[in-house]
C-alpha cells in the first residue's frame, strides 16, 4: 500500500504549473511586444532617406495647393513662424514637392514629399517639416537646385535653422 502514496497526487506539481504558464506567457509577450515595437525603436537616421520626387512635376500637371495661411489658427499658428513657412511654402512648390520629410510622414501618413507637409495642417505642427522648409526657401534663395537642396537635406544641414528668428526670412 505504502508503494500507491508515493505515486498518487503532488501537490507541488500541481502549484507550480500555473506559475510556470504565467511566467511563460508573460515572456511570449514580452518578446512578441518587443518584436512588434523594435520598427519604432530604431534610430531614424537608419530608416534611409524618406520619400521624395527627384523632378519638378510633369507640364500640365498641377500640384495640390499649399494650404493658405488663414486656414492655420490655435495651435497651428501660435508661432509667427508657423504662419509664415506656408506663405513660403506657396512661394517654391516644386522645389518642395522633390524633397523629403525626415519626420518621415512619408511612413505613417502617405506623404510623398515636404509639399504633402504643407498641403495641410501637418507642417505648422512639425518643427522638422518647418525646418526643412526654411532651409529649402533659403537655399533657393541662394540659387541653389532642388538636387543641392536635398543633399544638404539628406546631411542634416537643416537641423541649423533657428524658428524664433525664421519668421524673419524674406
Amino acid at each position: 500500500m505504502r508503494a500507491s502514496a508515493t505515486v498518487g497526487y503532488n501537490i507541488e506539481t500541481e502549484v507550480m504549473s500555473p506559475m510556470l504558464k504565467r511566467a511563460f506567457t508573460l515572456m511570449f509577450l514580452f518578446v512578441v511586444t518587443l518584436t512588434v515595437s523594435a520598427q519604432w525603436a530604431a534610430n531614424q537616421e537608419d530608416q534611409g532617406v524618406p520619400a521624395y520626387n527627384s523632378a519638378p512635376p510633369p507640364k500640365g500637371k498641377k500640384l495640390p495647393p499649399i494650404l493658405p495661411k488663414e486656414s492655420l489658427w490655435a495651435e497651428n499658428a501660435q508661432f509667427p513662424y508657423q504662419t509664415h513657412a506656408y506663405e513660403l511654402a506657396a512661394k517654391i512648390p516644386n522645389v518642395i514637392h522633390q524633397e523629403p520629410c525626415y519626420c518621415y510622414c512619408d511612413r505613417g501618413m502617405g506623404h510623398n514629399s515636404l509639399h504633402s507637409c504643407f498641403e495641410n495642417t501637418h507642417g505648422a505642427q512639425c518643427d522638422v517639416c518647418l525646418k526643412e522648409l526654411y532651409y529649402s526657401y533659403s537655399q533657393t534663395k541662394k540659387g541653389k537646385t532642388p538636387a543641392q537642396i536635398r543633399a544638404g537635406i539628406t546631411k542634416g544641414e537643416w537641423k541649423q535653422v533657428d524658428l524664433q528668428t525664421a519668421a524673419d526670412i524674406n
